[in-house]
C-alpha cells in the first residue's frame, strides 16, 4: 500500500521591510508641486530678463507659466519673493592672491562698479533686500558665499574675516544705495576713477591693515 505524499510548501514569508534612509517616492501631487514650482521659476527668469525687474509682472509671469497668477503668489508670495527666488547672483569676484597687495581695495572697488553698471539684477535685488526678507536671504547668501572666501585670501587674520567683509559688504553696498538706487546727484556725479580713488583705501584698510 502506498500512502499518498504531499509536495511540502515554502514556509510564508514576510516582504522585507523598505532599506533603512531610502527616500520614499515622491507623491504624484508633490511632483506636480515641483512642476509648478519649476515653471514658474523658469518664466520669470525669462520675464526678469527680457523686461527688468520694474516692467515685469505676475500676471504676465503667470501667462508664461501657463498658470493662475493667484497660484504664483502662493508659492511665493509676492513679486519680490518671487524676485529672490529666481535670480542668480554670480558676483565673479577677482582672485585677490593675484592682485599686488597694496591694490586690493581698489580691485575690489573697481569691480564692484562694473557689476553694478553692467547688471540691473544687483540693484534689483538690493532694492528688494531692503524691503524683503527673501531678498534679504538672498543677499546674506551672496556675503557668505562668495564674498566670505575672497576676503579670506588676504585677511591677515582668520578670525576677523567676517567682520573685515562686513565691513566691506557696507561700504560698497552703501555706495550701490546711494548711486544706484537712492540715485542721489552727488554719488552720481563721481567718475569711476573719483570712487576708486576715495573708496579703494577704505575698503583696502578693511581687508588688510592691522587689528586697530
Amino acid at each position: 500500500m502506498t500512502g499518498s505524499t504531499e509536495t511540502p510548501q515554502p514556509p510564508h514569508t514576510a516582504a522585507p521591510p523598505p532599506a533603512a534612509g531610502k527616500p520614499s517616492r515622491a507623491t504624484p501631487q508633490a511632483r506636480r508641486s515641483d512642476a509648478t514650482r519649476g515653471a514658474i521659476l523658469a518664466a520669470a527668469r525669462e520675464r526678469f530678463a527680457s523686461d527688468g525687474y520694474e516692467r515685469a509682472t505676475i500676471r504676465a509671469i503667470a501667462k508664461d507659466a501657463r498658470i493662475d497668477p493667484s497660484m504664483v503668489m502662493r508659492y511665493f508670495g509676492s513679486k519680490e519673493g518671487l524676485f529672490a527666488a529666481a535670480v542668480t547672483l554670480e558676483l565673479r569676484l577677482p582672485d585677490l592672491t593675484r592682485v599686488p597687495p597694496d591694490e586690493v581695495g581698489r580691485a575690489m572697488v573697481g569691480h564692484f562698479l562694473g557689476l553694478w553698471e553692467e547688471n540691473e539684477e544687483l540693484t534689483a535685488v538690493l532694492r528688494v533686500g531692503v524691503t524683503n526678507q527673501a531678498g534679504a536671504e538672498r543677499m546674506q547668501d551672496v556675503f557668505r558665499d562668495q564674498l566670505l572666501p575672497v576676503a579670506r585670501q588676504v585677511c591677515p587674520d582668520p578670525e576677523q574675516v567676517p567682520a573685515r567683509a562686513a565691513l566691506c559688504a557696507a561700504q560698497l553696498l552703501g555706495l550701490a544705495l546711494t548711486r544706484y538706487v537712492l540715485r542721489l546727484p552727488p554719488a552720481r556725479a563721481l567718475t569711476r576713477e573719483e570712487l576708486v580713488a576715495w573708496l579703494g583705501p577704505t575698503v583696502q584698510r578693511y581687508l588688510t591693515a592691522p587689528n586697530p
